[in-house]
């Protein structure tokens, strides 16, 4: 008897660490941890992935938002959740390229702590002047900047931030300055713009989306592969000439980084799927986001370049 009810609890002990396949995974609702507040275009793009996987996984997947810390506490989750399948998470350039560089004692590594599961979109974004601004091309803006050193206001989301480098960027690639003014967000950002407190910034069009015929705002150039259908006479950033920044935003879809093989394999090859149909490009577009899907190795392989190629832009803009 005491031997057999050994076996009996070395049985129920190998099940309980027995790995997670794809063929047992799922059997519990997923968690997909998203680093940013509800209602943002990252937010909305991320609750219509976990709809759809939900459809084809057969478990509830529940979106938890855990914005702030330019990122880190939502990424502090992720790489601290249990690594058994059901915990996925959203991340983007923030976290995983910049925190790195800009933040003294990250509370995770993006090397090590997470697994690469796709990469799921780039975000569109604008060349946007404000108000005050007379300038209504890239080109009489750069002559506008060229000739005014310094006094033409740059909205930024502070010091080190993305917008801050891509304004150090410009002023390095046109031998001219603009001045920094920090605001919170995106739509601060817009406001000050419409007010004529700034004359230009940089910003994801999701912000400006119901502006396009508003003559108070100008969008210079957009960055995107083709021309906007709500502003086609809009150059892109290319087109403008202002094309070779490297900067990027981008999101992509993590685990922890022990999460089984077979897990990250299967969840891959659906969201590629997901995000290749149709209709998941036509609502991406609406929300300005350009999809890109690829299998975990290749969005390792994504990851370690642009950590790379963020590491040498904040090497040389991104300190005051």
């Amino acid at each position: 008897m005491r031997s057999h009810a050994l076996g009996v609890v070395a049985i129920g002990m190998l099940a309980a660490v027995a790995p997670v396949s794809a063929q047992t995974w799922p059997s519990q609702p997923i968690k997909l941890i998203v680093p940013i507040a509800t209602g943002s275009v990252t937010d909305i793009a991320s609750r219509y992935l976990a709809q759809e996987l939900q459809g084809r996984l057969g478990q509830p997947v529940v979106v938890i938002n855990k914005p702030g810390g330019n990122m880190v506490i939502g990424a502090q989750e992720c790489a601290r959740a249990e690594p058994d399948g059901n915990t996925l998470c959203v991340l983007g350039s923030d976290a995983m390229s910049y925190n790195p560089y800009l933040l003294d004692q990250l509370s995770y590594d993006p090397e090590k702590d997470f697994k690469p599961v796709t990469n799921m979109y780039f975000v569109k974004e604008a060349v946007l002047a404000g108000a005050n601004t007379p300038a209504k091309t890239i080109a009489e803006f750069k002559a506008l900047a060229k000739s005014r050193p310094g006094t033409l206001n740059f909205g930024t989301l502070g010091g080190g931030s993305t917008l801050d480098i891509f304004r150090k960027w410009l002023s390095d690639e046109w031998k001219t300055e603009f001045t920094a003014v920090p605001y919170k967000g995106g739509s601060e950002i817009v406001n000050a713009a419409l007010g004529g407190q700034i004359d230009v910034t940089r910003i994801g069009l999701g912000n400006v989306a119901g502006f396009f015929k508003d003559s108070r705002l100008k969008v210079l150039a957009v960055r995107s592969e083709t021309r906007l259908l709500e502003s086609p006479d809009t150059p892109t950033t290319t087109e403008a000439g202002i094309g070779a920044y490297p900067g990027v935003p981008w999101w992509g879809l993590v685990a922890p980084a022990k999460t089984p093989d077979a897990v990250v394999a299967r969840v891959a090859s659906e969201v590629r799927e997901i995000l290749s149909a149709p209709k998941s490009k036509d609502f991406m577009g609406k929300q300005f986001l350009e999809t890109a899907v690829g299998t975990p190795e290749e969005f390792a392989a994504f990851l370690k370049k642009d950590r790379s190629a963020t590491g040498e832009l904040i090497a040389k803009y991104g300190h005051n």
